[in-house]
């Protein structure tokens, strides 16, 4: 075998240990909280040596931020946006933003580590910061950006920023304190899409094209 192909061979090797370690360490922080479950476990369950765990990742607090960072990735915007060119471009924009946003944050494995960080916040301060940073901040800056170019464009006429918050009240409403609290489903295919219009269209109506 090449020396090539060898290195190929081992990083594909590696890939496929982080993914296992990442896996095991999700199910056992969402299974007994991030406090109770050792690296020992996360090892067993992964079939690794705690040596090897600790070589990739260092410490429990980095596992779970990895798997944040690995479920954070789906939230970006697409990078290939449309120019937006008149109101309605815009408007399919801001609904195809929304519907993307509200699949992949609603998934149950997002949202449990949602509850997670909020339960573990004495013990695992950087999950947190993570949710934040990783989450949080790169989809208001994607949609804050989406808002400006409105604005630039002549198609919307207030600040980018409140409009941001604007479009996500209206996304989200109360949905995601009822999944935290568990006292709501995760909503259909259906009733994302009609949540995203809805929230498209009032946006627009607050917002009416400048004069």
């Amino acid at each position: 075998m090449s020396p090539r192909m060898k290195a190929r061979e081992e990083e594909t090797d590696g890939t496929a240990v982080r993914k296992r370690i990442l896996g095991a360490a999700f199910s056992a922080f969402m299974e007994n909280g991030f406090a109770q479950t050792s690296t020992l476990e996360i090892a067993t369950r992964a079939r690794v040596s705690k040596r090897e765990l600790y070589s990739l990742f260092g410490n429990k607090e980095a596992m779970l931020v990895a798997c944040i960072t690995e479920r954070a990735q789906r939230l970006k915007a697409p990078a290939d946006l449309p120019e937006l060119r008149d109101r309605e471009v815009l408007a399919n924009v801001l609904t195809a933003f929304g519907t993307r946003l509200l699949t992949e944050t609603t998934d149950p494995a997002v949202v449990a580590v949602f509850r997670l960080a909020i339960s573990e916040t004495v013990h695992a301060p950087k999950v947190a910061q993570a949710l934040v940073s990783i989450a949080r901040k790169p989809t208001r800056e994607a949609l804050r950006e989406i808002m400006a170019n409105a604005k630039s464009a002549g198609l919307l006429g207030g600040d980018p920023a409140a409009m941001t918050e604007q479009f996500l009240g209206l996304l989200w409403g109360d949905l995601m304190t009822g999944l935290l609290l568990q006292v709501a489903e995760r909503p259909s295919a259906g009733e994302i899409a009609r949540r995203a219009r809805a929230a498209t269209t009032g946006l627009l109506q607050i917002y009416p094209k400048p004069g």
